[in-house]
């Protein structure tokens, strides 16, 4: 069989592609554990950067430095465990410390905790996640359990939910605390490892993506005014249009084109930021979705928090993005019916032009037959001198007739033949310009 697929054409992407969904395995985690989770923007020039700081991580901790960056990378350092994964726009470094027992103090000890000292200050980038995973064993009491929470919390209002059938509770905040980094906390009650794991990564990929997804929304808001500043300058040139009124077209394009000039600069300058909005919430739907929340008393639950802020946040953002998209068809219909006017009032002037023209060529064209007769004269008249020199000539010769006779008899003829030679002319040059 392996000689067999030896001998097929094998996709050179084949391999790459089975290793495509076992590139971010889930974390095994135990409990208690601590985890900090870290999003940061990143260039195409800050990525080299990026990964030189993660090699020195290795040396300053006693290991062997990787060779080549990958997309998800993850080493284990004693009770210190380290993931590296690089999306399309951000990087993700998780921290996991192991260490804490059951006595550790909740987001005091944190997964960064055995972290060399200054090594995150140097991490080049910028920040957008950064928050804390507390695991811990659930209590057989759950009011002295809330009491506590509300404590490591700071006091703030707090967002939690039962997942996975009641198995765990997870509380949050959804806030930046006095450290500057968000807080949550997983109460294990009968979850294994593995499963400890996957709800942890939900947890990070929730929150993540949430704030991924709200980048846009700054964009949106400071977009706004301007979309309704040409919004009403486009009502008024529509509405001028509409009324027929006398416009001077080169002023009313000049105002249309720096419209459209200014709406493709908001596309072009905010297109891939609301796309990827829609394309993060719509991840943050789908965690939530796998979450199977239930609702613990008196507070809102994960889903409902993200449903009733969040999507409120996408919407405005899509909504901004479909103004965009309408306001350039309407500049582009606008400028269609403003170069139809123009092409109507060029061809207005086009047929005065040309009747103008007709005008003139049948003046000339009498001209030329008031010309052509007094040359048919003129001709006529050279001619027939030219006949009286010859009549004289033959009857000095000797030739006996009457010359004032002949002469006269011979002007008609002289002036019908220049006449038909005249016209046999113009026809010819008249049949010739039609052929052409």
């Amino acid at each position: 069989m392996d000689l067999l697929l030896n001998q097929l054409d094998l996709h050179p992407l084949r391999a790459e592609l089975y290793n495509e969904l076992h590139s971010r395995p889930f974390h095994v985690l135990p409990c208690p554990a601590q985890v900090t989770h870290i999003a940061v923007l990143t260039t195409p020039d800050q990525r080299s950067a990026q990964f030189r700081h993660w090699q020195d991580l290795h040396i300053m901790l006693g290991e062997d430095a990787p060779v080549e960056d990958v997309s998800c990378y993850e080493a284990t350092f004693g009770s210190l465990r380290i993931r590296r994964e690089m999306h399309m726009e951000f990087a993700s470094y998780t921290f996991i410390n192991l260490a804490g027992g059951e006595d550790h103090q909740p987001f005091r000890d944190t997964g960064i905790s055995p972290l060399p000292e200054g090594w995150l200050e140097q991490l080049t980038g910028t920040v957008v996640a950064a928050f804390h995973i507390d695991i811990q064993q659930a209590t057989k009491s759950p009011k002295t359990e809330l009491a506590q929470i509300r404590h490591w919390f700071e006091g703030e209002r707090l967002v939690g939910s039962s997942p996975w059938e009641g198995k765990a509770r997870v509380w949050g905040t959804f806030k930046l605390h006095s450290d500057g980094f968000g807080r949550f906390m997983v109460l294990n009650r009968d979850m294994s490892d593995s499963q400890l794991g996957r709800l942890t990564q939900r947890l990070m990929e929730i929150e993540t993506y949430r704030l991924m997804s709200l980048l846009a929304l700054p964009l949106a808001r400071e977009t706004t005014p301007s979309l309704n500043d040409m919004d009403q300058q486009l009502a008024v040139i529509t509405q001028s249009l509409a009324d027929n009124h006398d416009l001077d077209e080169r002023e009313v394009l000049a105002d249309l084109t720096n419209i459209a000039a200014r709406i493709e600069a908001f596309r072009a300058h905010s297109t891939f930021r609301f796309s990827a909005t829609r394309a993060y919430h719509r991840l943050v739907l789908t965690r939530l979705e796998e979450l199977r929340e239930d609702e613990l008393s008196g507070h809102l639950t994960i889903t409902e928090f993200m449903t009733r802020r969040l999507t409120p946040a996408v919407e405005t953002c899509e909504s901004v993005k479909d103004r965009l998209e309408d306001l350039s068809r309407r500049v582009d219909r606008a400028s269609d019916m403003m170069r139809t006017r123009v092409e109507l009032a060029i061809q207005s002037q086009n047929q005065q032009l040309l009747s103008s023209m007709d005008r003139r060529s049948k003046i000339q064209l009498m001209m030329q037959h008031t010309v052509e007769g007094l040359s048919v004269v003129a001709i006529s008249y050279y001619l027939v001198g030219l006949l009286k020199l010859a009549l004289d000539s033959a009857y000095d010769a000797g030739l006996d007739f009457d010359k004032s006779l002949v002469l006269g008899l011979s002007i008609p003829v002289v002036m019908a033949l220049v006449f038909f030679g005249v016209r046999l002319v113009h026809h010819r040059f008249i049949k010739l310009a039609q052929k052409q």
